[in-house]
């Protein structure tokens, strides 16, 4: 789907909701952001009346709302308009992300109060990644599991790495057909992602994103030996396990916290555990990279977002350093100083490395419009 291709001068409440904050922006149709605002959450719950005193502040006329949601299913391919079916269908697949999709429906229920008469679009965190081929979304476990539960891998942060592969693309100033590039979205959750010619063949998160890479407070992958064992003989309740390793793994469980300029700075200073945690982090990104570049059969460029990706210049050097042998070499200045969106790449380098900052926002954005141009 190429939201790049219809951009009708709309105004779209863009409303995505994480697991701390509700993050409002208004996006114009030239993609100028005209009206920001994060309210707080615990646990995914917030005040109505924030929301609603969020929205009073907004100047102008509103067209439309775009709802991030975390999981289509395997049913959402793309984005959809939000009706009664569609929302009725969102909580169905609840079962699927227990921890996230109850706070997208939360989101949804605030917004429609508030603006019952604008169009509202769910625009969908695994919806880039359906173009996986079966060969990487197929887990290797009974068939009986895989069609009761549907455990398949979804993938997550598809609206991320939609936007910064095509940004990828313009900066590169070529068509996305036939280019190759792996995308690392590294925030406070983390994945990558293998994409060819504009579509995602590859990715690190799973049936739900706490696979794949180490990240703030999530594990990502672990022997699932260990996990069955910590059940049984070891006698932690599931509940407790799931929430252990979502909210007190990663970075926070190697070094005791979640903030890698902190990590960064603490290893800079002879901190072991900050050594070990910064050690682990990138041997795991490292790995994943290659993975991502083996999906491809090769490699043109390596892009990274995300809190830790746009800032933390110490791990793209790392990663590169790493990496040197599919390619990678930095410009050491152009790294350290870099501001997105920019190219890092040394002159010679064979694969070109870029800094894009994350705009889920103005992916969903498009997103909307694309969906209510055809709707007529």
């Amino acid at each position: 789907m190429d939201v790049a291709l219809y951009e009708p001068a709309m105004n779209v409440l863009v409303v995505n909701t994480g697991s701390s904050s509700l993050k409002l922006r208004v996006v114009a149709g030239d993609d100028t952001v005209v009206f920001s605002r994060d309210l707080p959450m615990t646990r995914g719950a917030f005040e109505r009346s924030e929301v609603r005193e969020a929205l009073s502040a907004i100047e102008g006329e509103l067209d439309a709302v775009a709802h991030g949601v975390v999981h289509g299913g395997g049913r959402y391919r793309g984005p959809v308009l939000l009706d009664e079916a569609t929302e009725a269908a969102l909580s169905e697949l609840v079962f699927l992300a227990p921890l996230h999709q109850p706070v997208s429906l939360r989101g949804i229920d605030a917004l429609r109060a508030e603006l019952p008469d604008l169009p509202a679009v769910c625009c969908f965190d695994t919806a880039f990644h359906a173009t996986l081929p079966a060969v990487a979304a197929t887990y290797a476990v009974p068939a009986s599991w895989r069609e009761r539960f549907g455990l398949r891998r979804y993938g997550f942060h598809g609206l991320s790495h939609a936007y910064a592969s095509r940004r990828t693309a313009e900066l590169i100033g070529r068509d996305p057909d036939g280019l190759r590039l792996v995308v690392c979205h590294l925030g406070a959750g983390a994945s990558l992602a293998a994409v060819e010619s504009g579509r995602s063949v590859d990715t690190t998160m799973g049936f739900t994103p706490l696979e794949g890479l180490v990240m703030a407070t999530r594990s990502g992958s672990v022997d699932p030996g260990a996990v069955a064992w910590l059940v049984e003989p070891g006698g932690i309740a599931p509940g407790e396990l799931s929430e252990r390793l979502e909210h007190d793994s990663g970075l926070l469980a190697l070094c005791g916290t979640a903030d890698m300029a902190e990590v960064v700075e603490r290893e800079a200073r002879g901190d072991p555990d900050a050594a070990l945690a910064l050690g682990v982090y990138c041997h795991r990104l490292c790995g994943a990279v290659a993975q991502m570049a083996a999906s491809l059969g090769g490699l043109d460029a390596v892009t990274f977002t995300g809190g830790v990706g746009e800032h933390a210049f110490v791990v793209r050097a790392r990663v590169a350093a790493a990496l040197s042998f599919l390619g990678l070499e930095l410009d050491e200045v152009a790294n350290e100083t870099a501001s997105p969106d920019a190219e890092l790449s040394a002159p010679a380098a064979a694969v070109r490395t870029f800094v894009v900052a994350a705009r889920e926002d103005l992916e969903m954005a498009a997103e909307a419009r694309l969906v209510l141009s055809a709707r007529g």
